[in-house]
């Protein structure tokens, strides 16, 4: 597709995609001895996965990604593109298709998670001028943490002075200090606690702190901060004084990964369909209360069908989508 071909699209997902692996312990984990388990394979990547939610639920999505050109990476779009427009995906040749592993304990928690990203490090230096076509045909931009640090921040700066809304999913603590010091032009910020701890520099063991942790986070530059409390739901804070607290009803989660994906998918559905921010916070939370319920990353029954019966029932109130 050239660049005058180029087609708009509600959000363009910039990021991973990756083969993911869970693997559920049946009991106990025990540490230092074989354990007795489950595995599945399922599609994967923290911005592929926000992409194919958005989808599901009505958003025109894309994905620029990078995959490998071997049967993973065949198989990850193969899934990907009912969905998701791919054709920003980028194959290299000669690197494995990213993969990420969780090991789950018999409750479905994850106890430990090891990733695979060395693809990533075959993002080019003209990325930002290759794609730019991309960036300026999507009416929002999600990027993830898994990019170098210095395309991070040309995409920053691009929305900044175009006027797109961005959004930054962190994806881990260690991933966050990928992003430059100002985020000035950052619409959304979302993160899970100890991602927030590693961007306020702050130890959260209250619910003062959440609040503390989201202004200091303001205090770089960004418009809107959320910070998840896994089943406490959710803090929301924004630079016009905007703020509180969600917390979902109980439910039966037969496990967690993809659930913070489907939030941020939820959220900047909501924020693109002109909803508040404490109703765009509950979108998302109904879309992760939807994935809590499924052993996929990605609920394969998710619609937008579902996720207006799953925001009535949660929530007691219609929300036209």
């Amino acid at each position: 597709m050239n660049r005058q071909e180029t087609k708009k699209v509600d959000i363009l997902c910039i990021g991973g995609a990756n083969v993911d692996w869970k693997i559920q312990a049946l009991k106990p984990l025990a540490h230092g001895t074989s354990n007795p388990a489950l595995s599945m394979k399922s599609r994967g990547g923290v911005a592929r996965n926000i992409a194919e939610n958005a989808g599901r639920i009505g958003l025109n999505t894309a994905l620029l990604a990078y995959v490998g050109a071997d049967s993973e990476g065949e198989w990850l779009l193969q899934k990907t593109k009912n969905f998701v427009d791919v054709s920003p995906t980028e194959i290299i040749q000669g690197k494995p298709t990213g993969t990420y592993t969780a090991v789950l304990d018999d409750d479905g928690e994850m106890a430990i998670a090891l990733a695979d990203m060395t693809i990533y490090n075959e993002v080019q230096k003209c990325f930002f001028e290759t794609n730019m076509h991309y960036i300026k045909s999507a009416k929002m931009i999600l990027i993830d943490m898994n990019f170098p640090a210095e395309v991070i921040a040309q995409v920053i700066n691009s929305c900044k002075k175009t006027d797109i809304p961005v959004c930054i999913a962190t994806v881990s603590a260690p991933k966050t200090a990928k992003l430059p010091a100002s985020l000035d032009g950052v619409t959304w910020l979302i993160a899970n606690q100890k991602e927030a701890e590693a961007l306020s520099k702050i130890k959260i063991t209250s619910e003062g702190d959440f609040y503390r942790a989201a202004e200091l986070i303001l205090k770089k530059g960004v418009e809107k901060v959320v910070i998840t409390r896994q089943e406490k739901g959710l803090i929301y804070f924004t630079r016009n004084g905007e703020a509180g607290a969600i917390v979902p009803p109980s439910i039966p989660v037969v496990e967690v990964t993809g659930a913070g994906d489907s939030l941020i998918a939820g959220i900047l559905f909501g924020y693109l369909k002109g909803l508040s921010t404490e109703d765009a916070c509950k979108i998302g939370i109904t879309c992760s209360m939807i994935t809590l319920q499924t052993c996929e990353t990605v609920n394969p029954e998710l619609n937008q069908q579902l996720l207006q019966k799953g925001f009535q029932k949660y929530f007691s109130k219609g929300v036209s989508c």
